[in-house]
């Protein structure tokens, strides 16, 4: 199963950045079609070949898919936002929609077992590359309003961002080599948008562990029949978590804290129970990633909004990677819950960097409203060190 998921992110990590300069150079309403269907014909494969070898290239062709997809939407989302002056509505927008996917998987996974009791597992196969087919007509069905000459454009609040404007006469046209050196110069000329990357990227990442949970279920010695209902719960937590994204964005140092500690309680407590708590978790994970990402684009500009966006579905990929990896090896010798536990420390880690450099803007902000005659005077400025 690891060595699966590893393919399936290998591939997205190979295409991650490619499909990202495409998005900013083509139409990215074309790509979002094409996604889906790469994605249905890994399914197929699944259906009518099964094998390992099937499974593997389906892995290559979803890997594909996502990374189409990937950096994408989220472009196009919020440049169709900005145009509608609603570009505030990005966090809530995209949380809700990952909360109503969520509520989808969920009624997928119910509708599964009459379905294979139908038809078996062909029939659930084939439902699944129709939904494929289905989701290609509506993206569609998506708005696009760029003219296809990749100008830059500023109707987002992007004060963070000090990348110079490029000059009037630049080229309409730019091929991918321009457009990934625009990309990662507005990376490097920008501290904020840096950050912006590193945080969506972990955060996004370290969800990856979702897919061990069922194993973790498993662990609290439930039956069988019990393991999707525990599975609800997370789900709930899910669409909970994504339902709330939009608000709260100043809360995101403590909710990661409270993520990590409810993940590494629920994970640690071999107990039923803990995977509310998980669930909690998820919730918390889902709407910090919301928030992270609606950083991100605040902070870069439509030109390279999707090659930048992607370079941050880049390092998600390599933490997922890591992810697995990790889950593989320490499978050796340790049983699922220890090993979600030790994701806590990421979250630890991140919320203690969001908390420190909260700190740091408020100490600076202080001293900047600071009266002149009022700011302590240190021995050297008067004069008493000598």
């Amino acid at each position: 199963m690891s060595s699966l998921f590893v393919l399936w992110s290998a591939t997205a990590v190979a295409l991650e950045v490619p499909s990202g300069l495409w998005a900013d150079r083509f139409s990215r309403r074309r790509l979002l079609t094409l996604a889906p269907l790469l994605t249905g014909a890994g399914f197929a494969l699944w259906t009518f070949l099964p094998s390992y070898a099937s499974f593997a290239a389906g892995f290559v062709l979803w890997g594909a898919g996502s990374s189409l997809r990937s950096g994408t939407v989220q472009a196009l989302t919020y440049e169709e936002l900005v145009r509608a002056g609603e570009a505030d509505a990005y966090a809530r927008l995209i949380g809700r929609a990952r909360g109503l996917r969520t509520v989808a998987e969920m009624a997928a996974t119910a509708l599964a077992a009459p379905v294979i009791a139908a038809g078996g597992y062909r029939a659930a196969g084939v439902a699944s590359v129709l939904v494929c087919a289905a989701g290609a007509a509506v993206s569609l069905a998506f708005p696009e309003s760029r003219d296809g000459r990749n100008e830059r454009r500023d109707g987002c609040r992007n004060e963070h961002r000090t990348v110079p404007e490029p000059p009037p006469d630049e080229e309409p046209h730019p091929g991918l080599r321009e457009l990934l050196r625009g990309g990662l110069a507005e990376v490097r000329g920008s501290p904020a948008a840096r950050r912006a990357v590193l945080l969506a990227a972990v955060l996004t990442g370290a969800l990856s562990y979702d897919e061990y949970v069922p194993l973790l279920t498993v662990s609290t010695g439930v039956t069988d029949a019990t393991v999707p209902l525990l599975l609800l719960v997370v789900s709930a937590g899910a669409v909970a978590g994504g339902w709330c994204a939009g608000r709260g964005g100043r809360w995101l140092a403590p909710g990661l804290a409270a993520a990590a500690c409810c993940l590494a309680c629920g994970a640690l407590s071999g107990h039923p129970a803990g995977l509310l708590l998980v669930g909690i978790a998820y919730g918390l994970g889902n709407w910090a990633v919301a928030t992270a990402e609606a950083r991100l684009q605040d902070r870069i500009a439509d030109r390279t909004r999707a090659t930048v966006s992607s370079m941050a579905g880049l390092g998600a990929e390599i933490v997922a990677v890591l992810v697995f990896a990790g889950y593989a090896l320490g499978s050796a010798w340790s049983p699922p819950g220890p090993l979600l536990a030790a994701l806590a420390i990421p979250y630890l880690a991140l919320a203690w960097a969001l908390r420190r450099r909260g700190q740091g803007r408020q100490r600076r902000g202080a001293l900047r409203r600071e009266p002149p005659g009022e700011r302590p005077v240190s021995p050297t400025e008067s004069g008493d060190a000598r």
